[in-house]
């Protein structure tokens, strides 16, 4: 508790104290707000994200990558890190359940509830399954909804749904499957037009955090996240809430 009061907005004289979080793409908006509200609570505490695949953040953290939290968009690669004795085992917990959407640029004459079965898509981006929850969670829809095999010949793999997302804005494809919480960010919902994927045509995301490297002001974050105020910013960029 001592450490936590010498790291709020009283004590300016201590040294900033770095906290290096490795979060899910689909947060990198919401989370942005996260912090810049933790920091006003917290300013001696460096807030440095990294944004990426879980996948690929889980593989780093087995191989010792310096992060402190490790935000993830399927809960299962914490719980892996926690089993393995890679990560602070009781500080994990579920923060959110993803949603995906189907976008198109807003230029687009594509309706997006009907584009991935319309005739003139030529490529259509998802994450990449193999190490992206959203891209697993992008296959599942399409072979729920009877569209995967008529577009499995066109998918373009982003490395994360962030990039995804890049790819359609870019040209370089004309249909994304993408988060929810990228589609309504404030600088993206005007430039594109989604169509929410039923939640009942894929798996349900949870999405999970752990502690990587113990300290106060990872736990100070991980409260912060998980109070009124981180959930409450998680919700408004389209994330459901896990009941507490």
């Amino acid at each position: 508790m001592l450490l936590i009061a010498l790291l709020s907005t009283g004590c300016t004289r201590v040294q900033p104290r770095k906290l290096t979080i490795a979060a899910a793409a689909d947060l990198s908006f919401a989370l942005d707000e996260v912090s810049r509200g933790f920091l006003q609570q917290y300013p001696a505490i460096d807030v440095q994200t990294a944004y990426g695949s879980s996948g690929n953040f889980y593989a780093q953290i087995r191989n010792h990558a310096p992060f402190d939290v490790f935000l993830s968009a399927d809960v299962e690669y914490p719980r892996k890190l926690a089993g393995e004795g890679l990560a602070v085992a009781d500080s994990l917990f579920v923060y959110a359940l993803g949603r995906i959407v189907v976008w198109v640029p807003a230029e687009s004459a594509l309706d997006p509830a009907t584009a991935l079965r319309a005739a003139a898509v030529r490529h259509v981006a998802i994450a990449n399954p193999q190490h992206a929850p959203y891209g697993r969670a992008a296959e599942a829809a399409m072979r729920s909804l009877g569209v995967y095999d008529s577009v499995e010949g066109k998918l373009v793999l982003g490395e994360n749904v962030a990039q995804t997302l890049q790819f359609v804005e870019s040209g370089a494809a004309d249909v994304g499957i993408v988060a929810l919480s990228l589609a309504i960010a404030p600088n993206v919902r005007d430039r594109g037009r989604y169509w929410q994927v039923p939640m009942e045509a894929y798996p349900k995301m949870e999405q999970g955090g752990i502690i990587v490297k113990e300290s106060a002001a990872a736990r100070a974050f991980r409260s912060w996240l998980l109070a009124p105020g981180g959930r409450g910013t998680l919700q408004r960029y389209g994330f459901y809430l896990p009941v507490n």
